[in-house]
């Protein structure tokens, strides 16, 4: 339906167009006499085309042009204004303010109607354009919304998939994909790298005699020793399986990955856990095993797994509460064969 205003103080000028539109099944009429009224009547009737006439006591027509286009429900509602005279200057004047279209009236008939059809029209159009616009926006924004919200359901999925149940720390899996990830950008950037391998100095004996929950709270102190020990955030402590952790710690050569052994194994050490059944301290004590490699061709990421797990072999059957290292290019065949330790 089109709904047109006109915005006249004229009660002649209103019933000749009144008479004009009569017939026009699709165009409903509105008559405005007070130009105070004329932005609150265009908004009430929903006006899909203004006829606003340029001389009005009060307030002038070209002023409520400018009106028409400063309200934002109303700014681009189409305005033909409607003159007593054909007059270049006030014609110009009409389109600088925002009128869409120029009539002399009263216009011809035919003219008049196709005239407000043809700006009705486009006017329609353009707002089930912009509804349509900002449904689809409003849509994006939803999926954008669900999207983000999925990612970050995702990552907790994640993270909960290579989070360790019991310590909290990250868990084998972790280890697996973290190792891989930084042995490949160790070849790509021929960058030096060091893994630590943690064992628990004879757990076994631990969770005879405190039982299994003394044996969950042990596990959970060291891991969080072991994780509170690291200083840098590239570096990430894993469990390993058992009471045995990891840590893998990237651009760091055996000097550093020695003193980051020792830092660990006096954490532990310093926590005072009683360990009435160690045969090495009065305390839950670690040993270690350190490999480190600058990653090639030459090598794989489990050669580096086997050479730690040597160098930790090696320091449990030498007095354990204590580190070994071993550099992969150092470790004997039968351990990068993984055929038993040295």
């Amino acid at each position: 339906m089109i709904n047109v205003l006109l915005v006249d103080d004229q009660a002649m000028i209103a019933e000749g167009i009144r008479r004009m539109l009569a017939e026009e099944a699709d165009i409903a009429m509105h008559y405005c006499a007070e130009p105070m009224n004329a932005v609150s009547m265009a908004i009430e009737v929903g006006a899909t085309t203004i006829l606003q006439d340029l001389v009005m006591p009060e307030v002038d027509g070209m002023t409520l042009v400018r009106f028409y286009r400063n309200h934002p429900k109303l700014k681009d509602t189409p305005v033909i204004v409607l003159s007593s005279k054909e007059d270049a200057k006030t014609k110009s004047e009409a389109f600088e303010n925002g009128a869409n279209d120029y009539l002399v009236k009263l216009p011809d008939k035919i003219e008049l109607i196709a005239r407000i059809r043809a700006h009705s029209k486009s006017y329609v159009a353009q707002q089930e354009r912009d509804e349509a616009f900002e449904k689809m926006r409003s849509m994006q924004d939803e999926i954008s919304k669900a999207n983000e919200e999925l990612e970050e359901k995702n990552k907790m999925l994640h993270k909960l998939s290579t989070m360790d149940g019991l310590t909290g720390i990250a868990n084998r899996r972790c280890f697996d994909e973290t190792l891989v990830k930084e042995w490949d950008r160790g070849r790509r950037n021929g960058t030096v790298m060091s893994l630590i391998m943690v064992d628990i100095d004879f757990f076994k004996p631990y969770n005879d005699h405190y039982g299994h929950q003394g044996g969950d709270d042990c596990l959970q102190a060291v891991a969080q020793t072991l994780e509170s020990a690291l200083k840098r955030a590239g570096d990430i402590v894993c469990r390993y399986g058992g009471e045995e952790f990891t840590v893998v710690m990237p651009n760091t050569d055996a000097e550093g990955a020695q003193l980051v052994a020792e830092d660990i194994r006096a954490a532990v050490q310093a926590k005072e856990l009683p360990h009435e059944k160690s045969q090495v301290s009065d305390f839950v004590s670690i040993s270690l095993g350190v490999s480190t490699v600058v990653p090639s061709e030459k090598y794989t990421s489990k050669q580096m797994i086997l050479v730690a797990d040597s160098a930790l072999y090696f320091a449990k059957h030498n007095g354990r509460n204590r580190y070994h290292h071993i550099a992969v290019e150092d470790a004997e065949e039968s351990v990068l064969q993984g055929e038993g330790h040295s």
